[in-house]
């Protein structure tokens, strides 16, 4: 078909619109143009319920009628739009639902909120209602008893002034008791009415209207309280006027009961004989060596100001705060006629247990085994083998420097506590303070070494405690071993072993192959059975320390050994100048224990500070008590460093003064690890020098280097030790600044020996005098210009221009000093050999005679060391 049959051309929208548009350009130029306009495709969704000829797109028309349908659009997505539009309907009934419940819930939350605040409201009115009904039965009741008191002292005046009779008097007496009974009673049911008023407000929603009967009582007693106060007041105004009353005026404060009974019962005692002011009670007044003022009054029981009144009469000028010595604050309690108990500061430390325990509380405890012996013997590894641990690979240089603490159990099950003490020289003190707190020591001697230095001093420390010995025999399995020589030098030092028919005992043991070890421990039971040593375990702890430093994370550490009760966590404790609470107890395995019994060796964590090796730690009752008690012991040991270092008389201060002037000085400033080694390595280094050179430790503390020890050392010109610690990162900086010389060290011998060495720079060069010739005057020459020459003859070795000179005459040194010249014939030289003839000049000396010897030497300085 074609398009001149007059039909439309097929198309999927129909024919296109067509329309003009006017648009506009520069100067005024306008134009019509035709476009084509789209008209816009309108969806319309199928109504619910109608049929369509699909049948499965919900009644839609459009899905069913495929020519209504808009243009490419397939089913699937004309079902898939039909769904998401039910969808969105679904959704927008959901939320309209959900908006309506929440409205609702608003609504009803908005008259819950209502209804409590009216709740509220009705409660306040009724509480407020019945504080006002009881404040009027309150007024009535205080209105009836001042009305009561007034009637009563009325009736005292007119017995007093004669207008009344006694009996009169006591009836309105008796009255007015009664009118105050009468208004507590009133007063009673008043109080109870608010409440139960507020009772019923609560249970009704609203004040409770008192009932008509309940309102009726209430008027009348109104009443009744009115007619009674015109009454009262008509008889306190009638009767005779007298000049008290008419001075005192109606409105006149007037005296109430209780004064006129207490005015009577004084007239009444004074009548009887009972007047005289009751006798002082004298107290005994515990008197320390300073007193503050007030606490002088709360001892004595006495008023300050009446205190401070009498030392003012003293002619002292004080306040009740200021404190006073003994002497004045005796005449103070002898003037108020108390009786003074003079006390000592120290008196403080009595609150620590000193009772003695009962013999049926003692129980059996392990024994405390010291190990001693020379520096190398093998005390260490001894004990790793007995513990079966490695101790020594910790310790540097392989010598033990700290005090270890250990328990073990042995074969048979008996329990022992081993200190390990170390064994070089410079630990003496921690070695004496080792042997103090032990039961048992045993010696280890070396086999292939037999008795060295360190292994007498330690027999002296057993001897000196009075502690049973038992020589371990170590090295057996070296060849070279011969325990019989260790046998035999023992018996110089007065120690008799079994096998040489003596009572010590002697165990030959190898800490390497294990050998004798169980003879050893054998003997330590024996030993201790023989000893019988008990201990009360459930009184307050007593424990020594051992060992004491500053741990990083865990602060000042100590490690005692309990030697009397139980040390438990939470005790409150002091030790030495310090003082703490038990935070944590570690014992030697590293584990947290709740406590710890006689012989067991503990590291305690809770102190104040760091402690001295060897304090005793005693457990008291209060933290106050511990607090004082460590106050008092710094007070204590600080005067008695002032005490020791101070120089009383002139003559002491100009020798100090010249001692300290002659004597070179090292400054050093010391930190170390732990307590002890401290204490070891400052006792080394005092004995480090002679009368010319000394070491002197300024400061020595546990602890890390820090800034302080830099700013003190940069102050003194000292350098700073550590020993097994370091400087901080902020120390480190300081000191390299300041330019502070910071050495560290994990051995002592190193140690000593730099210092030893340093020292020994201070020391004076030794001058030695070689003696290289003589010479002999023959003539003696003026020369002008040049002075007196003597022309001398070399009799032995030989003259040196650079040498020095005597000059004898008669054997007798009359002048020494330096040649000015020295010629051979006319020429200049430096030297002239024996035999030959030369000229010299003195330097700055000219009186030479012929006849004199001139001695000639050289100078040499030698540097000195200390041994």
């Amino acid at each position: 078909m074609s398009d001149t049959d007059g039909k439309k051309p097929l198309g999927l929208g129909g024919a296109p619109r067509s329309g003009q548009v006017k648009q506009s350009f520069s100067h005024g130029r306008t134009k019509s143009v035709v476009v084509e306009t789209k008209r816009k495709r309108v969806v319309v969704p199928a109504k619910p319920g109608a049929a369509g000829a699909g049948g499965a797109g919900g009644g839609s028309p459009s899905l069913g009628d495929p020519s209504k349908r808009p243009a490419g659009i397939s089913d699937a997505e004309m079902e898939r739009r039909l769904a998401a539009l039910r969808a969105a309907k679904a959704r927008e009934a959901e939320d309209a639902e959900r908006r309506l419940a929440e409205e609702r819930q608003r609504e009803e939350d908005r008259q819950r909120r209502r209804e409590e605040i009216e709740a509220k409201e009705r409660e306040d009115r009724a509480r407020e209602e019945a504080l006002r009904l009881k404040a009027e039965e309150e007024e009535r009741a205080a209105r009836a008893a001042a009305e009561a008191k007034a009637a009563a002292a009325a009736a005292r005046k007119a017995e007093i002034l004669g207008t009344r009779s006694r009996a009169s008097v006591q009836a309105e007496e008796k009255a007015a008791e009664v009118a105050a009974e009468t208004a507590a009673a009133a007063a009673a049911p008043a109080a109870a009415a608010p409440r139960a008023a507020a009772a019923d407000d609560s249970r009704t929603g609203g004040p409770a209207k008192p009932p008509l009967a309940q309102r009726k009582t209430d008027r009348e007693r109104e009443e009744r309280d009115r007619g009674n106060k015109t009454k009262g007041d008509d008889n306190r105004r009638a009767g005779k006027l007298t000049l008290s009353a008419a001075l005192e005026g109606e409105g006149g404060r007037t005296r109430s009961l209780a004064a006129m009974k207490r005015k009577q019962e004084k007239a009444r005692q004074k009548a009887m004989g009972f007047g005289q002011k009751a006798e002082k009670q004298v107290r005994e007044v515990q008197l320390p060596e300073t007193i503050v003022v007030s606490e002088l009054a709360n001892r004595m029981a006495e008023r300050a100001a009446d205190v401070v009144k009498s030392l003012m009469k003293m002619g002292m000028m004080v306040t009740m705060n200021q404190p006073i010595d003994a002497d004045t604050a005796e005449l103070v309690i002898d003037e108020f006629g108390h009786k003074a108990v003079r006390v000592s500061d120290a008196d403080v430390e009595q609150v620590i247990d000193t009772v003695q325990d009962k013999a049926e509380d003692l129980q059996p405890r392990p024994p405390i085994v010291t190990i001693m012996g020379h520096v190398d013997h093998g005390k260490t590894s001894l004990l790793d083998a007995i513990r079966q641990t490695s101790v020594v690979s910790g310790e540097a240089g392989g010598i033990t420097q700290h005090i270890g603490a250990y328990q073990v159990s042995a074969a048979n099950g008996a329990v022992i506590s081993f200190l390990d003490t170390p064994g070089h020289a410079a630990f003496t003190s921690m070695r004496s303070r080792g042997a103090n707190v032990t039961d048992i020591v045993v010696l280890v001697v070396a086999a292939d070494d037999s008795v060295m230095p360190q292994t007498i001093e330690a027999i002296n420390h057993a001897k000196a405690a009075n502690v049973p010995l038992i020589v371990a025999i170590n090295k057996c399995d070296k060849p070279s071993a011969d325990p019989q020589k260790v046998r035999t030098q023992l018996l110089q030092h007065e120690v008799v072993v079994e096998a040489m028919s003596g009572e010590v005992q002697d165990v030959e043991v190898s800490a390497k192959t294990g050998m004798g070890l169980d003879k050893l421990l054998e003997a330590i039971s024996l030993q201790a059975e023989l000893l019988e040593l008990k201990a009360n375990p459930e009184r307050s702890a007593m424990a020594a320390v051992i060992e004491a430093k500053l741990d990083v994370g865990r602060g000042p550490v100590a490690t005692v050994l309990v030697q009397n009760g139980t040390l438990k966590k939470g005790d409150i404790f002091v030790v030495g100048e310090q003082w703490g609470k038990v935070r944590a107890l570690i014992n030697d395995r590293g584990e947290t224990v709740t406590e710890a019994g006689p012989s067991v060796p503990v590291e305690v964590l809770g102190l104040s500070g760091t402690p001295s090796a060897g304090d005793v730690l005693n457990v008291v009752d209060t933290e106050a008590q511990a607090r004082e008690i460590a106050d008092y012991r710094e007070k204590a040991a600080k005067d008695k460093r002032a005490a020791l270092g101070a120089a009383t008389t002139l003559e002491q201060l100009m020798a100090k003064a010249k001692a300290d002037q002659d004597v070179s000085e090292l400054p050093i400033i010391l930190k170390a690890d732990v307590q002890g080694s401290a204490e070891a390595i400052v006792q080394a280094l005092e004995k480090v020098g002679n009368e010319e050179v000394r070491v002197r430790v300024l400061h020595y503390g546990v602890g890390a280097i820090t800034d302080s020890d830099v700013s003190l050392a940069d102050a003194s010109k000292a350098p700073i030790i550590g020993f097994n610690v370091r400087a901080n990162a902020m120390a480190r900086s300081s000191a390299q600044q300041k330019g502070v010389e910071i050495r560290y060290y994990s051995i002592i011998y190193d140690l000593l020996d730099d210092i030893k060495q340093a020292a020994s720079g201070l020391l004076k060069a030794e001058v030695r005098e070689n003696f290289i010739g003589y010479a002999k005057i023959q003539e003696v020459f003026r020369i002008t210009g040049v002075g007196n020459v003597a022309g001398c003859l070399v009799t032995e070795g030989v003259a040196r221009r650079s040498a020095g000179v005597r000059l004898l005459r008669d054997n007798v040194v009359i002048h020494e000093g330096t040649l000015k010249t020295l010629k051979r014939f006319k020429d200049e030289v430096k030297e002239v050999q024996s035999g030959q003839e030369c000229g010299m000049a003195f330097e700055r000396y000219e009186d030479v005679r012929a006849g004199d010897v001139i001695e000639i030497f050289e100078r040499e300085e030698i540097q000195r060391s200390l041994a």
